[in-house]
């Protein structure tokens, strides 16, 4: 049976969108949960999208949410935490009460987005709490459950490599904790396609797939690349170890942290994948270098004269 009516939690964040977007256009209805309505003046847009009030957190507003939908698509998380929001209680706790009352609404077909090398035993917090999730999906009951596990994520509104591009910006030279960690950066509306195919195919019930892009590259690579996007050539010094660790440790004390220790212990993992990228998904993957320089190329020393040429 085709899941029409999905309900989409995290849909107003910045992989909830593309997910939405793709859902809408494949002919879905997607149905959004969110505390804040102002942040889903992006998806208003969207011919058939339903905005409802409430957190996912809440028993109520998610019973309310569930109500009448076909599937769920979980793609909650946070890469820092905090005192109100623990990743305990996002990662962990959100999945389980999830199924709990997907299993009393009646709804089945869940995906859910978590995070390459997910591990009850892995090094950091943030992937502790990325395993114990996917184990109280796997634990429940009557639930047909899809589980994501992509690498870093990039696209237009990235955190990531946005992120980078802000530091090459304002720095001549560049600091950077973790510079010899490896990564596959996935493209997000690769990952939205991803989520569309699974919704509507029984073989990848029960199943996990690690989504990564086409390439690996180190942190310092990708720095480089950013750099080169913006027309800047920037030196790039590699923190050892206990700099590393003291750079984090000051960092995640500033408002809205860039980096945590316990981001530093996420990079003793490479974040690659073990295997190509799915084939039952039916497509290949892009490229970083096809991708990025469409958004973020036209910002280097000769974006004026084609400003100018233009006008």
């Amino acid at each position: 049976m085709k899941a029409r009516r999905v309900l989409v939690l995290g849909g107003t964040g910045f992989v909830g969108r593309s997910v939405c977007a793709r859902l809408a256009l494949s002919g879905r209805e997607p149905r959004v949960l969110t505390r804040d309505p102002g942040k889903s003046r992006l998806l208003q847009v969207l011919p058939s999208v339903d905005i409802v009030r409430g957190s996912p957190h809440d028993p109520d507003s998610l019973a309310r949410a569930l109500d009448g939908v076909d599937a769920v698509v979980n793609l909650v998380g946070i890469l820092h935490q905090s005192a109100r929001q623990p990743f305990e209680r996002v990662h962990v706790e959100l999945p389980a009460r999830l199924v709990r009352q997907m299993g009393e609404a009646g709804v089945r077909r869940l995906v859910h987005v978590s995070a390459l090398h997910a591990d009850a035993s892995g090094p950091s917090l943030y992937l502790q709490s990325r395993g114990r999730g996917e184990e109280a999906i796997r634990a429940a009951t009557g639930i047909e459950a899809t589980i994501l596990k992509p690498s870093v994520i990039f696209g237009r509104d990235d955190s990531f490599l946005n992120l980078f591009a802000g530091l090459v910006k304002l720095l001549p030279v560049v600091p950077l904790a973790g510079a010899s960690c490896r990564f596959a950066p996935v493209w997000v509306e690769d990952v939205a396609r991803c989520v569309d195919i699974a919704l509507g195919l029984p073989a990848s019930i029960g199943q996990s797939y690690e989504l990564c892009g086409p390439g690996a590259y180190t942190l310092a690579d990708i720095v480089r690349f950013v750099a080169g996007q913006l027309g800047k050539r920037r030196t790039i010094v590699a923190l050892p170890g206990p700099v590393a660790r003291l750079q984090a440790m000051v960092l995640e004390h500033l408002p809205g942290p860039m980096m945590t220790r316990d981001n530093l212990r996420s990079m003793q993992v490479n974040s690659v994948c073990g295997c190509a990228f799915p084939d039952v998904f039916g497509f290949p993957p892009s490229a970083m270098e096809a991708v990025v320089p469409a958004y973020m190329g036209c910002q280097g020393p000769h974006a004026r004269n084609d400003r100018l040429r233009s006008r």
